[in-house]
């Protein structure tokens, strides 16, 4: 029995003395590797929760959600309900006429329909200021506002940008009502974590969380896209309502879903909404700054052909006669890059620096003409609306172009002077020309800066171009001017 004691003894002893000699040798490993004081890995355990995903959005949310309103609308509209069909149309329409059905049956008398929407805002001020979109609240005849004890009130419209889809409504509370506070829409990063309150399908302070997905998007809505997009559930009914930081903050006015894809969302900016809030407050309606001038994006093309190092800046392709920039001495050509100091991308970066500059004010702009430095100093007046301009391209003999003179009678029907240029007649497929977007009709202004107004001007200018295998062209569609670059291998 003691034999067999002593021979347990042992075999514990070996055992211990094996696992000591294991944990010192991976010591030994792990201090050769990871000297004292250096960094070492963390695990996913040493990571805090506090810096990946909130613990909970329920304390912002009920800090936040007063402050955030259903906003209800009633549009009235005129029709006929004829044959059981409402709206005014006959099933037969459009196949004998309605002056057929209307001998036959009588004049149907028009009644009245009403169409309800729901929407969602926030309260700016005590005293019932509140921000929306102007989808939300346009053309309709009658705006209630739910707040968070329940009551309602009648909205009047203060004012409205349909360029930036935001609109200023105000009720008239019984007391001071809660309001949000603005935050700084231009601070916030990719990534950052949000909060969606609003109204989807009419269920009131509704709360979606997500992040800011990217910023900057421009989506087709307007010269004026800035858009924040969030993965956070947007849907019919949150348009107007606030997107919240996780300081309680607004930082967007969301908009926009879109319909075939989950997760995508666009918030408009609240730092847009702040820079019109007074001229919706004062006038109505937003004053825009106005320079006189139209401008393209520069193509690879166009850079290459104007010695043009990058494709940053807006390139000048039409300047209004005695507008700001015509008298501050731009002109067609000149390239764009930089105005009071921010330096700019592209022509949709140059609209949204214009639109926010003040009328009357004195802007520097600073720009590239035939690679020489230049700046300006111009005095911004208001914009007026004025009709869009199409662009231009197209070439056979040269580069795919076919032009000819100005007639007497082209010019008549087109309304130009006979020594604006050439005319494109015909565009050869698969031409860099025709690559472009050239068409017939097209008015060809200029031939590298050069101004061509006449075929033997044109002829000439393009033979030059053809040798160096590159031209850059100013053309002429309807009422828009734009350059084209064309090159052959």
């Amino acid at each position: 029995m003691e034999s067999k004691n002593r021979k347990t003894f042992f075999m514990f002893l070996m055992a211990f003395l094996v696992a000591f000699f294991i944990v010192s040798f991976v010591e030994v490993l792990r201090s050769s590797f990871f000297p004292s004081g250096a960094p070492e890995i963390p695990t996913a355990a040493a990571v805090s929760s506090s810096e990946t995903t909130p613990g909970s959005f329920s304390d912002l949310a009920e800090r936040v959600k007063p402050a955030v309103v259903n906003i209800s609308t009633t549009k009235t509209f005129k029709g006929r309900s004829g044959l059981g069909k409402p709206f005014g149309r006959s099933p037969f329409s459009g196949h004998f006429g309605d002056d057929f059905f209307e001998r036959f049956f009588g004049d149907i008398p028009q009644r009245e329909f009403k169409q309800r929407s729901l929407g969602s805002g926030f309260i700016i001020s005590n005293d019932g200021y509140i921000f929306t979109n102007n989808h939300v609240v346009e053309q309709t005849d009658k705006i209630m506002v739910k707040v968070s004890d329940g009551k309602e009130y009648e909205a009047k419209i203060i004012g409205t940008d349909a360029k930036t889809d935001i609109a200023l409504i105000k009720i008239k509370p019984d007391n001071s009502l809660p309001f949000v506070d603005i935050g700084d829409s231009d601070a916030i990063r990719v990534g950052e974590w949000v909060i969606a309150i609003g109204n989807p399908f009419g269920l009131e302070q509704t709360v979606t969380a997500g992040i800011v997905s990217a910023k900057g998007r421009v989506i087709g809505a307007g010269a004026y896209d800035n858009f924040i997009q969030t993965d956070a559930s947007i849907n019919p009914g949150n348009s107007g309502g606030p997107l919240f930081n996780m300081a309680g903050k607004v930082i967007g006015i969301n908009t926009a879903i879109v319909a075939q894809g989950q997760g995508i969302g666009f918030a408009i900016p609240v730092n847009m909404a702040k820079s019109i809030l007074a001229d919706l407050k004062t006038k109505g309606k937003v004053t825009r700054g106005w320079l006189g001038i139209s401008v393209q994006d520069i193509s690879e093309d166009i850079a290459k052909n104007l010695n043009h190092k990058n494709k940053n800046g807006a390139l000048v392709s039409d300047v209004f006669k005695d507008d700001p920039a015509d008298k501050a001495g731009i002109k067609v050509g000149d390239i764009i890059v930089e105005i009071n100091g921010k330096s700019i991308k592209d022509t949709h970066e140059l609209l949204l620096t214009i639109a926010s500059l003040h009328v009357g004010e004195k802007v520097l702009i600073k720009g590239l003409r035939d690679g020489k430095e230049i700046s300006f100093q111009v005095v911004v007046t208001e914009r007026k609306d004025k009709p869009e301009i199409a662009l231009t391209k197209k070439s056979k003999g040269y580069f795919g172009i076919a032009a000819q003179e100005i007639t007497k009678e082209i010019a008549q029907q087109l309304g130009i002077a006979r020594d604006t240029g050439v005319i494109v007649t015909d565009v050869e497929e698969g031409s860099p020309a025709d690559d472009v977007g050239i068409q017939p009709q097209d008015i060809i202004v200029q031939v590298n800066k050069v101004k061509v107004a006449s075929m033997k001007q044109y002829t000439t200018e393009m033979n030059k171009a053809a040798e160096k295998k590159g031209v850059i062209l100013l053309v002429k569609r309807g009422k828009s001017n734009f350059f084209v670059g064309l090159h052959i291998e």
